[in-house]
């Protein structure tokens, strides 16, 4: 190799050890820089800087709030097997899964309550007490008293209790406003899981306005990490001023049963109209008289929305109060007093939790134009009236009782009333409606190709001689249609 060519390739490869030199020493000061002018989290960290400090705790909140939240016991059957040959495949196979089972009364816990009035008043779960009898409501001391169901409400899944005790006034929690809360908030959750006693578990708000839980039918709820396990449900969920915002409902959880850090519970703001119900002796809520659809991604554009939210109303009943206050269908609904609303349950959830016989603001937009609207809330009408009828004789809907659809009756039985029909109220076990798969909640809609309204139509249509009935049902939105032959 030429030796002046040797040289020149030394030289090269010197200066570029020399540039690279010189990048690593920039690069090493500016470390040494910013690690003095910037130290690193770890360097930051100080030790308490008092004795307060140090004895920062929940005690004062549980000490306050605790004393209101009781466990409540009650009789429940519960299944036995007898065993021995009723557990054998072989005569299980003839005689059916339940062969040999048998119901037995069994007392103990089923839940927790909060006491909401100092004269004995308490909420929990309608689910915690749903056929159980002999309720008995525990203090954290020990002491045990009666309870009578005062009101039960399938459709927010709560239930409303009295206690007498003959010891002056109880320890109670006050409600707060559940719309207060953010996400973020620091909230505790206080119950009886598993019968162990009463627990205090600590979390944060971590959601709000959960609407695709499917407990109850206004799925409206408080999403919590605070650990709520079974036993928990009807038990507070407590701010850090020692209020109720919230009564522990739901969990999700793993096959084993147990809390994964998401609850649910339902807001006072909701739990407040129930207890008003109770102290009056009825519970009936406010009526919009208009339903529609949520806006998604693909609508937003066309009712000039930048993003997807709000309902956009597609019916609109004659006369109701959604109709006198000016809204149509077609126009998006936005916000109700104030309060956003995202999809359909969140405008359930705001209707409902008004009171009778006021006003309210609600914002819409038609047409891409913003407009405010004042609502007056009113009772949904029973028109016509339900007239409840027990079927009976040679027919498909033999043990079926049933009811004209209304307003009043949609909002009862969470039907949708926009439409005339008969609901199906009930299902006798064994019947003929039920093994040809009737439902609560059906809407029978046509018999034999006439458009039924009433239930005086489908007891006509049921009293002719025939051998087969075509019969149509709109259930969960859908309609199905089917021949039954007799």
């Amino acid at each position: 190799m030429n030796p002046a060519l040797k040289k020149k390739r030394r030289v090269t490869t010197r200066k570029r050890s020399e540039g690279l030199s010189g990048v690593t020493g920039t690069a090493f000061f500016l470390f040494v820089f910013f690690c003095f002018a910037f130290p690193a989290a770890s360097q930051t960290r100080t030790p308490p800087q008092s004795q307060t400090a140090i004895q920062l705790s929940f005690a004062p909140i549980v000490k306050k709030a605790a004393p209101a939240v009781v466990n409540i016991n009650g009789k429940r059957k519960v299944v036995q097997r007898s065993g021995g040959l009723f557990d054998d495949p072989f005569f299980q196979r003839f005689f059916g899964p339940g062969f040999g089972q048998r119901r037995e009364p069994q007392k103990g816990p089923i839940g927790s309550g909060v006491i909401i009035r100092p004269d004995g008043l308490i909420v929990t779960n309608n689910h915690v007490i749903a056929g159980s009898d002999e309720l008995t409501v525990v203090f954290a001391d020990r002491r045990e008293f009666p309870a009578e169901i005062i009101m039960t409400d399938k459709r927010t899944d709560l239930a409303v209790l009295r206690i007498e005790t003959g010891d002056g006034p109880l320890p109670y929690l006050e409600m707060a406003d559940s719309d207060t809360l953010q996400v973020g908030d620091l909230v505790l959750a206080i119950g009886n899981p598993f019968g162990v006693g009463q627990t205090v578990t600590s979390g944060i708000v971590s959601a709000l306005a959960r609407t695709t839980v499917g407990v109850g039918a206004f799925r409206f709820f408080i999403q919590t990490d605070a650990a709520i396990n079974p036993g928990n449900s009807g038990g507070a969920l407590v701010t850090l001023d020692g209020q109720l915002v919230g009564v522990n409902s739901a969990i999700y959880t793993q096959r084993g049963g147990g809390s994964i850090g998401i609850g649910f519970a339902v807001p006072t703001n909701m739990v407040r109209t129930v207890i008003h119900a109770a102290e009056g002796g009825s519970l009936i809520r406010p009526w919009l008289g208009a339903t529609g659809q949520a806006v998604t991604a693909e609508l937003a554009p066309s009712f000039g929305l930048s993003r997807p939210s709000g309902v956009v109303v597609n019916a609109v009943y004659p006369g109701g109060p959604a109709d006198a206050a000016g809204i149509r269908v077609g126009d998006v609904i936005t916000a109700i007093g104030g309060h956003e609303v995202s999809d359909l349950e969140a405008l359930r959830y705001r209707v409902a939790t008004q009171m009778l016989d006021t006003e309210v603001d609600v914002s819409v937009v038609r047409k891409g134009e913003k407009r405010r609207l004042t609502l007056a809330l009113m009772a949904p009408p029973e028109d016509p009236p339900r007239n409840e009828t027990e079927v009976n004789g040679r027919n498909p809907f033999n043990g079926a009782r049933l009811a004209n659809l209304s307003p009043a009756v949609g909002e009862e039985y969470g039907a949708d009333s926009m439409h005339p029909g008969v609901i199906v109220l009930e299902i006798a076990k064994g019947s003929p409606a039920a093994r040809i798969g009737l439902q609560p909640g059906d809407v029978v809609l046509r018999i034999n190709d006439r458009e039924i309204e009433l239930v005086k139509q489908i007891l006509d249509e049921l009293s002719k001689p025939a051998d087969s009935w075509k019969i149509s049902i709109r259930r969960d939105g859908r309609v199905f249609t089917s021949v039954i032959s007799w």
